[in-house]
């Protein structure tokens, strides 16, 4: 049921007197069930079953995965378990390998955003950067990218912390730290087996970022993703873990900021004419006297009474610029470059969120949950 409702993930949490089943559905989670606290232990014993976990061990957090075929998709579920005090909690994360062989034209980039960020990925070398906080859809992009860029000329390899999705045609490498390979090891190794693009899970210390640098200017086309919250600051942030400004200057060609918003259902959304109050507040760029006809979420059975069917992402695109380099190079703070890169072009998160939402796409009240 969760899969045709679309969830990214299904909580099982123990009360106190019953359970709780909860879908995360298009980034928001919704309470689905209460099942009495008597099935509790077979729920979750069998599920710990199939995911191959332990099922004597109820102390310590585990993790596992089950493969399952609902009406006729592959659909992979990642489980990890959480002791409580009421008993353990299940997670289980819905990995559907149809949603991700996306294309680029597929996760709602504005034409002329799409045309800067395909200018960069064309390049041989160099460096493009995903950032955005957790579930903004970082992975997704990055592989709808790897699907464009991969063919039998070319040798990808990925190093991931876990391999999410398998890619045909894609040498993935998951990092298994225990064993001692981590992602600064297996990116070495990887440097060895003459790769033309690598993608890096995510650059998470700073040994794993000055070889990622290193490689982008050594002739490979790197991709990663870093936890920033906007498309200048990831300058600043490599720079802060230790990486001289010179080197990031030169090896970085795009930073792609983004979040995920989601999308107006198409059968109940309504129209309706904002005050001018109400635009100014947002402050959506309008001509006094214009009337600006947006869009607001409704709800009907097509959507779950939600309004929103589906996501969309938002994105910031800066393109690294003479200019930008010589401000990473002087140490110039994030909101230097984010002026210089505006005057460049660069629509910012919330730019980009107001063209969607003039489009009809999302609402306002949706861009203002996800950006600043």
């Amino acid at each position: 049921q969760a899969v045709n409702d679309r969830a990214s993930d299904i909580h099982i949490e123990p009360g106190e007197r019953d359970l709780r089943v909860r879908y995360r559905i298009d980034g928001v989670l919704h309470e689905m069930m209460h099942p009495p606290k008597a099935v509790q232990n077979g729920i979750l014993s069998r599920l710990k079953i199939m995911a191959d976990i332990n099922i004597a061990e109820r102390r310590l957090p585990q993790d596992g995965r089950i493969g399952i075929v609902v009406s006729g998709k592959q659909i992979d579920l990642r489980v990890a378990t959480l002791p409580t005090v009421y008993g353990e909690k299940l997670v289980m994360r819905i990995l559907d390998k149809s949603s991700v062989l996306l294309s680029l034209d597929d996760l709602g980039f504005l034409p002329e955003n799409l045309k800067r960020f395909e200018e960069s990925y064309t390049k041989p070398y160099g460096a493009i950067l995903v950032t955005g906080p957790t579930g903004s859809g970082k992975s997704t992009t990055l592989y709808a990218t790897l699907n464009v860029v991969s063919d039998p000329t070319r040798n990808i390899i990925t190093v991931e912390d876990p391999v999410e999705y398998r890619l045909a045609g894609i040498n993935q490498v998951q990092t298994n730290p225990k064993a001692g390979l981590t992602f600064a090891s297996a990116l070495r190794s990887i440097l060895r087996s003459d790769p033309d693009i690598v993608l890096i899970g995510e650059i998470r210390d700073r040994e794993t970022a000055q070889i990622a640098i290193e490689a982008a200017l050594t002739g490979h086309l790197v991709l990663s993703t870093l936890h920033t919250n906007d498309a200048p600051s990831a300058m600043t942030r490599l720079v802060e873990m230790g990486i001289e400004p010179f080197l990031v200057a030169s090896a970085l060609d795009c930073v792609l900021a983004q979040r995920l918003a989601r999308r107006l259902c198409e059968r109940c959304k309504e129209p309706y004419v904002p005050t001018e109050a109400e635009l100014t507040a947002a402050r959506f760029p309008f001509e006094p006297g214009e009337e600006v006809k947006l869009y607001r979420a409704v709800g009907c059975s097509a959507c779950g009474n939600t309004g929103y069917k589906g996501r969309m992402a938002l994105h910031e695109i800066m393109t690294v610029t003479e200019e930008i380099e010589r401000l990473v190079v002087e140490h110039a703070s994030s909101e230097a470059i984010a002026a210089v890169a505006t005057e460049q072009g660069m629509l910012t998160l919330r730019m980009d969120g107001i063209e969607k939402v003039r489009a009809g796409q999302t609402s306002l009240e949706e861009v203002f949950r996800v950006v600043v």
